[in-house]
């Protein structure tokens, strides 16, 4: 009970501090429910079948209370925390998906192409409901991410719901090393289309979106197909800068609003390696988050790319990490992004100017041609890879008649 008390005085004293710009009347609500907390705090340690200690207890409270405010924040204790901090440059045994909890269920934002998750038919959208027989009904994003990674050529059990076929079934994945190329391919097309496929937004993605760039150039690109499916996003920077490449200097990407409606606006840079006199579709669809959604979006609003494929995933908001004097922390979603023109990303994602459904097609008299990809720093001829994307496809359809029309 002492603990209790102790700890309702802590949070009396810490609210005093942080409540210089409440009203009078929010100082009172606030003081009021504290009370309730503290009463509720006190009857579960006295009168709880099994003893917990006041951590056990608050932890828990702080885990319900930033999981009741939206899907990405969280409360990470110590270890978590910790976790957080340390840079993992990247090899571990994974699947190769992007996962976030949406709706309070865990939701594969998408498959990083060429990955175990791909391979074995995962979609964006697709809602793990069990991870080796347990239920992820209630899991947090950390514990999620700590069951689904383990030692390299382990396997992980998940059973998958997939709403849109109204089926739920298992997938078993061996896990890998997980290494994915910022620029998964980069070709000429036919007619002189250079294809780049940015797999994610890395610190280095600029640079070498930059040096691809300027090789397709080399190889007389008139035009560019810029593939942002299934690209879960990563570092706002690198989105900038990339979006920068396609843009006039100093051109709005994107902004933020917070609660107090501060905005901090995102601008585009001067780079060796501009194209912005040259025909510009950007493929999108519902793996397609977060950065990809700031890139599309800008390029879009701006008029400088036509947008094609289906409407994004619609993740991006600012997290920011708030630690507490015991170690552990608070991952608080403080902003949500918008496009130059004020559209909100957040939720409802970017819808495409024009609509094209994914889709294999099956070539009747196929045939080879010069095209290479690159993959992970090696060359390798592939056979009209992009004949068999519908998407793609539309997109070059497209390219060829606003090339047509520039040239008029």
């Amino acid at each position: 009970m002492k603990k209790s008390v102790g700890f309702f005085l802590s949070l009396f004293l810490i609210t005093n501090l942080y409540s210089a710009t409440l009203t009078k009347k929010e100082k009172e609500e606030t003081y009021k429910e504290l009370e309730l907390f503290a009463d509720a705090l006190a009857s579960v340690q006295t009168k709880f079948v099994e003893k917990k200690s006041a951590q056990e207890l608050i932890y828990g409270a702080l885990e319900g209370l930033l999981s009741s405010l939206d899907s990405y924040s969280q409360f990470l204790e110590p270890e978590d925390y910790q976790e957080l901090l340390v840079e993992t440059e990247g090899q571990f045994g994974g699947l190769g998906i992007e996962i976030t909890l949406k709706e309070g269920l865990l939701t594969i934002v998408s498959p990083i192409e060429g990955t175990p998750a791909w391979k074995k038919g995962l979609r964006p959208g697709d809602r793990i409901v069990k991870i080796d027989g347990e239920l992820t009904r209630g899991i947090t994003l950390t514990e999620a991410v700590k069951k689904l990674r383990g030692k390299p050529d382990s396997e992980v059990t998940i059973t998958i719901l997939r709403e849109k076929e109204r089926r739920v079934f298992d997938v078993t994945i061996k896990r890998e090393i997980i290494k994915i190329p910022n620029i998964r391919k980069k070709a000429i097309l036919e007619g002189n289309v250079g294809y780049l496929k940015i797999s994610e937004f890395r610190e280095n993605t600029p640079l070498e979106l930059e040096k691809a760039i300027q090789k397709l150039e080399k190889k007389g690109a008139k035009a560019y197909i810029i593939d942002l499916r299934n690209n879960p996003g990563g570092l706002l920077e690198s989105a900038v800068r990339v979006a920068s490449l396609f843009l006039e200097p100093n051109k709005l990407v994107v902004y933020t609003l917070d609660r107090d409606n501060n905005k901090v606006e995102y601008k585009s840079y001067l780079s060796k390696t501009h194209v912005l006199d040259k025909p510009l579709v950007v493929l999108v669809n519902e793996g397609s988050a977060s950065g990809s959604e700031i890139v599309a979006g800008a390029l879009r609003d701006h008029k400088r790319a036509i947008i094609l494929g289906t409407k994004s995933f619609g993740k991006a908001s600012v997290q920011s990490v708030i630690p507490l004097f015991d170690g552990s922390a608070l991952r608080l979603t403080t902003a949500k992004y918008y496009t130059p023109k004020g559209e909100l990303i957040e939720s409802k994602g970017i819808t495409p100017d024009i609509y094209v459904e994914e889709k294999e097609i099956e070539e009747k008299t196929p045939k080879e041609e010069e095209v290479f990809e690159e993959i992970e720093g090696k060359k390798e001829k592939e056979p009209d890879f992009y004949k068999k994307d519908y998407q793609i496809i539309r997109a070059l359809d497209l390219i060829k008649g606003l090339l047509i029309l520039s040239n008029k």
